[in-house]
């Protein structure tokens, strides 16, 4: 007798630039991942919440590893339902996270098909060419419902990490209102560490803090080249001992190739390390966790893989820097919300999270002259991460003019952001919303920091590249070195850190100047105070000392 099934999720089409070849090969294997209905995630984002805002009596007690799992473990009966479907078909799963919420499923896609009652095929991303096979439909058991909240890869769809930017396009228009800063000229076209150093008032001598550490995400193949390093750090930065370095934290399959794999695979992972290690060496110690692709995962898999290696660390690393990120449109709401509360239970652990807000303005991943409705971005959308938006220029410094930013179309509106956000949107004009973007949701990014001209190492040339993967580094070095200061005055370290930025907005330079046009608009532009394409602005090392109470 055939079991009633639910249809989970589905979709009319392929997201804009796939088009369907065929059918999925039957045997072809693929490997999903199931999420498991949490018990209480909303207790332990509340645990979260108390922890991180500044005047609450939790402030700065995060919660350890096995409170996260109280909170966020599936229920028995979730596990049993789980287990019972899948053995009716002679299946099973292995559980891949720590608390039991996350378990992956290896099968045909002549088995996917059948166990999903769907239509696995063949699509091709006309961009870059690249084939992937999904479904645009599936369904489970109704006994499932309200015990498993997501299956994938199924609808969702991978976005190809595009690469910093090595060429350059800015207008140069009057921006008249924009604060200056005593910066030399040169780091306008030019931006090395002693760039960073000047103009966010980085401190270059902090004594040596091993209690503070940085970590970078390396994903999607992305590599750290050592040569590399070591040419940028003779270069930038020879007053710095000769023997910083980052060391390497490989996770399911992990390998950080130094065998020269080719410029698109050395430039993330390059930069990411080169404006940390650059600039908290040697105070702080920085790790290169790099997450294994070993079968063409994609991002949005790679992301609970990471979380769930630093939750099952004893001691994590206090500041994760993620530069990578895929329109919140390629994926559906359930799997947003699954990677989000994913990256939330490293916020519980006291772990800040950083993600770039992206390089495309408002555009996403579509064509800026041909897309009308705004495409958010994930990671950065998720309340529980704090996103780094990108500016250019100094003296003044404002928006850079393709940094992401805009309003999540899944995540509400956390509450420690709803007066800044609110009084941005009060200065939009009437009716501009309207089709494009949700203003009740998340708001991003929640501060900035220079995104153009870095100077890199890469391949054993130099070279000049832009994106927020510099901004967020950039960040995360800052963060970093703060957190090796309140280590060493017997405070605890900064952690999520978006309730401690929402209420210490004097603490960051205000850029008002500047805008992110695309997708046939004018975007949103910088204004005083909190807006859509810079949140508050750019860091000052200074002050953010005297707000964390090291003054």
């Amino acid at each position: 007798m055939a079991r009633s099934t639910h249809v989970m999720h589905r979709r009319d089409s392929p997201p804009g630039g796939f088009v369907r070849v065929g059918p999925a090969p039957d045997e072809h294997v693929l490997k999903l991942h199931l999420a498991l209905a949490q018990s209480n995630i909303t207790g332990m984002q509340e645990k979260l919440l108390a922890a991180s805002t500044p005047g609450n009596a939790q402030y700065g007690k995060y919660l350890s590893s096995e409170e996260i799992s109280s909170f966020v473990a599936p229920s028995s009966d979730a596990v049993s339902a789980v287990a019972q479907w899948l053995s009716s078909h002679n299946l099973t799963s292995s559980v891949v996270s720590v608390s039991g919420d996350l378990h992956e499923l290896t099968l045909t896609v002549k088995q996917a098909n059948e166990i999903l009652s769907a239509n696995y095929s063949t699509f091709t991303d006309q961009k870059t060419g690249i084939q992937t096979i999904r479904t645009l439909q599936y369904s489970i058991p109704v006994e499932l419902q309200g015990h498993l909240t997501t299956v994938y890869p199924t609808v969702q769809f991978p976005a190809k990490q595009r690469a910093p930017s090595s060429t350059f396009s800015i207008s140069r228009a009057r921006l008249p209102s924009a604060q200056k800063r005593n910066i030399p000229q040169s780091c306008d076209l030019t931006f090395t560490p002693d760039c960073a150093i000047d103009l966010y008032g980085i401190p270059k001598a902090i004594p040596a803090q091993m209690e503070s550490r940085l970590a970078v995400a390396g994903l999607q193949n992305q590599n750290a080249n050592y040569a590399d390093l070591k040419m940028f750090l003779d270069k930038y930065r020879p007053d710095i001992p000769d023997s910083s370095n980052f060391t390497e934290d490989l996770v399911s399959g992990g390998y950080n190739n130094q065998t020269g794999p080719g410029r698109e695979l050395d430039l993330e992972g390059n930069l990411d390390i080169q404006y940390t290690v650059g600039l908290v060496s040697p105070t702080v110690p920085v790790v290169f966790v790099d997450v294994g692709d070993v079968d063409n995962i994609d991002l949005f898999m790679q992301l609970p893989i990471l979380a769930n290696a630093l939750l099952n660390q004893t001691n994590p690393p206090q500041v994760l820097s993620i530069s990578y990120g895929l329109p919140e449109s390629f994926v559906d709401a359930a799997t947003a919300t699954s990677i989000c509360n994913s990256l939330s239970q490293l916020s519980a652990r006291g772990i800040t999270v950083l993600a770039g807000s992206g390089d495309d303005g408002v555009a996403g991943y579509e064509d800026p002259s041909e897309c009308h409705k705004f495409n958010p971005y994930l990671p950065a959308g998720c309340p529980y991460v704090t996103a780094v938006g990108g500016t250019m220029s100094v003296n003044p410094e404002v928006a850079w003019d393709t940094s992401g930013g805009g309003f999540s179309d899944y995540f509400a509106m956390p509450s420690w952001q709803v007066d800044a956000v609110s009084a941005f949107v009060k200065t939009l004009p009437a009716g501009y919303d309207t089709g494009r973007f949700n203003t009740s949701n998340r708001g991003y990014p929640d501060l900035s920091a220079r995104a153009t001209f870095a100077q890199i190492a890469l391949n054993g040339t130099f070279e000049s590249v832009n994106g927020t993967s510099l901004s967020t580094p950039v960040m995360g070095s800052i963060l970093a070195l703060l957190n090796a200061e309140l280590i060493q005055a017997g405070k605890a370290a900064l952690g999520f850190l978006n309730p401690f930025i929402y209420a210490n907005q004097d603490a960051f330079t205000d850029i008002t100047a500047g805008s992110n046009p695309s997708c046939n608009s004018d975007g949103f532009s910088a204004i005083k105070g909190w807006d859509a394409v810079t949140g508050f602005g750019s860091p000052n090392y200074s002050k953010l000392r005297a707000a964390a109470g090291l003054s």
